[in-house]
Formats: structure tokens, sequence, C-alpha cells
């Protein structure tokens, strides 16, 4: 195989990429022209609380599904091979706790930033450090965001890296501090579009040239790739069955149970009914994103089954096989370089707009109005979340660099949530599962769940774990001039004449244990059981709090959720003296008979 070919962009792929540029600014301008001319912070910041459940579905799957998505998948399929795809099944038990557990306390409580919720169960300090933990988290997150697709693209097509980070982040600034949330939503719901269309185009033009899809099947299959089988228990497996299944159900809880970026969408729709099947939308969606961008990793591997691009130094990272393959193989159509573009940075401005509108909402609510102005005009608090956009946004541009010291961006994205978005879940889960959790736990818990976390996630990157990769193979790496191979020559002939490079498996002492080698998926899970257990235990020593003190809005009913087939006076036992209105929780019931409603110290409750 020939070295692959780095074209430049033709004038329709800078128009197709330059259309999506334009139409994202236009709904911000349109958003900000309309409505009450974003005026207010109800409007600028929660949309008059006015939107539907299908823009907020697909903008909540716009959020989190960003250009790292798009560009971590493949690599991790090429590399790994096809355990990631478990991930796909987690997205769903995930969503069904946050949305009936979690989401409806917030929308009882009709809170603003999802912090509130701190401050009422616990106290104002504890709210603080749960909006500044946020703020951390995505602080660090966004410029990993905008920085990958713009290296990636500028070592494969030339295009200068800073150029896309200027550009690209001065669009997303100027809709989302003009159109508010409002502009945000739609924008992330044109986005999405311009997601599944690139990835489809991708898809079926890299499978007509193979032949068909069943060729790049066969291609991994041949090299060990297809590798769903490992149902191994250890968490210092990397990738596994239960890993993939658990670690990532609480890795995309941290997002979808507590994160304030999702929380904030979800309270705009008018109610909670719709904002739950807001959520539900989203199952489906993020499991299709995963699916289609593994496919990608597969089709990618077999066009280059027999010419590694990172061994044959056509890329410098692993994370631009995608942009390489598709500028190497499908520059000469028209528009699909560009549409690809698209693509990979409407994940990139869907996601980065999501973070700098929840940034100015939680430093907006949770610090200037706490702390500086408390009485300040809604006109002027609206003035200062315009330019605390702004702010974050030059920030975030300012802190690119750091992102090119992180690694691989698919694990580097997914690590960061657990390490910080884990003892945040900790935390909101001790408010709302145990009453009596007091604020010296919470606080307690949260720093231990953060201090440990980091621990064990600096140290993964220090005496970083030998991990088995998929073997690829330098035997087709010809002269530029020579016959190119393709898969549908002799397939059989092919393969066994391709050399492949083994696996060196080197002396490997694990330091501390094998603690620092746990899979990064497992990260949030035990962030989340260090908050619990400390925060309990401080409790228990400060002196536990009485749940009668307690307002019930405050607490989930678990058991009715979960158990609400079981008679009313075993659920009763199980609210821990607090009375409940499990009908507001809007949760699925298959014992019909439990919707006859009585009225007891006037809340109402069910019973069989």
């Amino acid at each position: 195989m020939p070295q692959a070919q780095v074209n430049q962009f033709g004038a329709v792929d800078y128009v197709v990429f330059g259309s999506t540029l334009v139409v994202s600014a236009g709904i911000g301008i349109f958003s900000a022209l309309t409505g009450g001319h974003q005026r207010t912070t109800s409007e600028f910041l929660m949309a008059d609380r006015k939107m539907g459940p299908i823009p907020a579905a697909l903008s909540l799957l716009a959020s989190f599904i960003s250009a790292i998505t798009l560009l971590g998948t493949p690599k991790e399929i090429y590399v790994y091979g096809t355990e990631y795809l478990w991930m796909a099944l987690s997205y769903f038990p995930a969503i069904a706790v946050a949305a009936h557990v979690y989401l409806p306390i917030f929308f009882r409580l009709q809170v603003t930033s999802a912090h509130e919720y701190l401050e009422r169960r616990f106290n104002k300090a504890v709210r603080v450090a749960g909006s500044l933990t946020f703020s951390l988290q995505i602080i660090l997150y966004l410029p990993i965001v905008l920085y990958a697709p713009s290296l990636a693209l500028e070592q494969v097509t030339g295009l200068n890296k800073w150029i896309a980070v200027a550009t690209v982040g001065v669009v997303c600034i100027f809709y989302t501090s003009i159109g508010g949330i409002k502009a945000v939503m739609w924008t992330d719901t044109f986005q999405i579009g311009v997601m599944f269309a690139g990835l489809l185009a991708v898809l079926i033009q890299g499978s007509l040239t193979l032949g068909g899809y069943e060729n790049a099947w066969i291609a991994s299959l041949g090299t060990n790739r297809v590798n769903f089988l490992d149902f191994d228990p250890d968490p210092r497996e990397r990738h596994t069955f239960w890993t993939c299944i658990f670690g990532g159900f609480f890795t995309w809880l941290t997002v979808y149970a507590c994160n304030q970026a999702q929380i904030q969408r979800a309270l705009t729709v008018t109610d909670l009914r719709g904002a739950q099947i807001a959520y539900w939308v989203n199952a489906p969606g993020l499991a299709s994103i995963i699916i289609l961008s593994a496919m990608s990793g597969i089709l990618i591997f077999a066009h280059y089954f027999d010419c590694d691009p990172m061994n044959n130094g056509d890329i410098n990272e692993l994370d631009q096989l995608l942009p390489l393959f598709v500028m190497d193989k499908f520059a000469k159509i028209p528009g699909l370089p560009g549409l690809f573009t698209a693509c990979l940075f409407s994940g990139a401005l869907s996601t980065i707009s999501t973070g700098l509108n929840s940034l100015a909402t939680v430093f907006t609510v949770d610090i200037f109005e706490q702390f500086c102005c408390k009485k300040i005009p809604d006109s002027k608090a609206t003035i200062v979340s315009k330019v605390l956009s702004v702010t974050f946004g030059c920030i975030m541009i300012g802190m690119t660099y750091i992102a090119s010291l992180l690694g691989g961006v698919l694990q580097a994205f997914i690590a960061l949530f657990g390490m910080v978005g884990g003892p945040q879940l900790g935390l909101f889960s001790l408010g709302i599962f145990f009453p009596w959790a007091n604020w010296k736990g919470a606080i307690s818990g949260l720093i231990s769940g953060l201090l440990l976390t980091f621990w064990i996630g600096v140290g993964a990157q220090v005496y970083k774990p030998i991990l088995w990769t998929a073997p690829v193979s330098t035997a087709g790496c010809i002269a530029a001039n020579a016959t190119n191979l393709t898969l549908t020559d002799n397939f059989t002939d092919i393969m066994a004449n391709l050399s492949t490079t083994p696996v060196t498996q080197l002396e490997y002492a694990p330091p501390l244990g094998g603690w620092y080698d746990i899979s990064y998926l497992w990260y949030a899970g035990f962030a989340v059981l260090v908050v619990l257990v400390v925060g309990l235990t401080v409790s228990a020593v400060t002196g536990f709090t009485d749940p009668k003190t307690l307002d019930h809005h405050l607490i989930s009913p678990i058991f009715d959720v979960m158990c609400c087939c079981c008679p009313l006076a075993c659920r009763e036992c199980l609210r821990c003296g607090l009375p409940h209105d499990p009908a507001q929780f809007h949760y699925f019931c298959v014992c019909k008979n439990v919707e006859k409603a009585d009225t007891q110290d006037g809340v109402v409750t069910t019973e069989i």
C-alpha cells in the first residue's frame, strides 16, 4: 500500500464547513432578536422553561458527544478491538436511573443551578464546593474538545490548528453569549444532524470502496479485533464486559444525574414527563453514535490492514486516524471532506457552547448572586451571564495548549469525568439517598473522593500499565507508485502473507498492588463509594441529621421507584419516616393498582 496522501481542502469543502459556522451563528442572532431578546436570566439561562422534549433531547445528545468521541472511538476500535462497544449498553440503565430517580428532585425544586439543591439539603458551603468542582471539570474539559479536532485536521489537511481554534472558538462564544441557552439548544439540534450526516457519509462511502462492509469485518476477525467475549471481573482489566457495563454506567450517570449542563437543559422543558422523554430519546441516540464511530474504526483498519499509518509515518497521533482516512480516501469527492470536518467541529461546537452556558449559569447563580450582589436587578444579572460566557470562552481558547499533554483524547475525557464527576455524583447521592448525612460528612466525602481519584488517575499516567493492542502490519507499505493492494484481491492470500507486529510482554510489577492499574472506567464508581463511605462515617461521628427535620422534597423515594409493587407498609418503613408523593416521580410500575391515592397529613401517598 502506498503512503497515505495528505490532500488539501477544495472550494466546495470550505463552503460546506463554513456554512455550518454561518448557520450556527445565524441561530444565535435569531434567538437574540426574537422572544424576549434575552433580557432576563429566566430566558437567557432557562429559555423561560418552555422548550419541547425533542430539541431538549437532541441538545442533551449533542452536549457530550463531542469531537473527542468522534475521533477517539475509531482509534479505540483500531488499537484495542471491539470490547469498547459494550459501553453502548451502559447508557440505558444510566438514563433510566437519572431520569426517574435524580431528575424529579430538581424538577420539584425548580432550581436554575443543580447546586442549589446542595444548599437546601446541607448548607451554602457545600453548594459552593459543588459549584467549584463542576467548574473545574468543565474548564479542564473544554480545551480538550476544541484542541483535539484542530490538531488532528492540521496534521492531515494542512489546515492551521490555531486558525481552526480561533475561528470555531469565536463563533461559539458569539452565539452562546448573545442567544443564551435557546440558541445553544437549537444549534445543538442542527449540529447533531450534521454529525450523523458526516458519520453516515464516511461509513457508506468507505464500505462501497471495499466492496461491502463485510470485507472490513472479515479483516477485523482475522486480527483478533472482534473481542467481545471477555468476562474477566478484575477491575484492573482496561475493558471487559463488566467494566464497560458497570463502570460505564457510573461514568454516564455522572453526566445525566447531576451534571449542571444536562440538568439545566432538562429543566428548560415544560414538565417532568417531557424531560424524561428527552432523556430516554438520548439512550438510542448515544448508542447509535458510538456504534457508527466504532464501525468507522473497523473500516479504517480494513483500508490500512497491511500498512499501519502510524508506523508508516502518515500520522503523529492515533487520534488522527479518522481525518487521515477521510482525506486520503475521499478527498476527490467534492464536499465530503468538508462535511466530515463540519461533523467533527459540530461535535466541538455543541459541547463547548453547552459548557460555556452552564459555567455562566453556575457563576451567576451560585457565586455572583450569592456573594457579590444578592439584590442585583435581573437585567444586570443577565448582562453578567453574557460577560461570563465571553470570559470563559477566552479562557478556554487560552488553555488549548494543556490539551496537547493528555494523550489519547477519548480515555482522557472519560477519565476526567470519572475523577471529577464521580465525587460530584457521590455528593448528590449522599444527600438524595441518605437523610442522616450532614454537611460535614458531605464536605469530607467530596474532598476525599477528589483526592483519591486524582491520586489514582495521576498515578496511572506516571506508572502506565502494559496494555494488549491488536496487531498491525507494515508488510504492504511500499513505494507510492507501486500497485495498491485492496480487500477485493484474494483475501485469503493477503492474510496468509500478512506479518503482524508481535506483542512484546515485558516484565511488569504494578506499584501499590495494582491500584494505578484500575480501569479508568471504574474511577467514577470508585469515587462514589469513597464519598458515601467517608460522608456517612463523618456524619456518624459528628452527629447524624434527624430525617424528620428535612424537607421531604430533598430525598428521593428510591424504594418507591424500585419496589413499587411492595405493600405500602413495607415502602413506608423504607422511607426513613419521611412522607413522599411517588406520583411526582413519574416512574413506570407494572403494578397498575398502585395508582389509588390517599391523603395523609396533606401529602399524597399511594397504596395497593
